[in-house]
């Protein structure tokens, strides 16, 4: 039963870093951009060889 216990607190401390994490991310404009990578790859113009 103690194992029990040990393993509650253990996945409490991991979801409250994860939690942590996101509102960190969230905090410094991680997701400020969501689009521009998306829409620079189908913009991005291939580099011609030339012979």
């Amino acid at each position: 039963m103690s194992a029990f216990f040990v393993l509650v607190g253990v996945s409490i401390l991991v979801a409250g870093g994860f939690l942590g994490a996101f509102l960190w991310s969230v905090k410094t404009d991680q997701y400020e951009d969501r689009d521009g990578a998306a829409m620079r790859m189908l913009f991005d113009d291939e580099i011609q060889k030339t012979k």
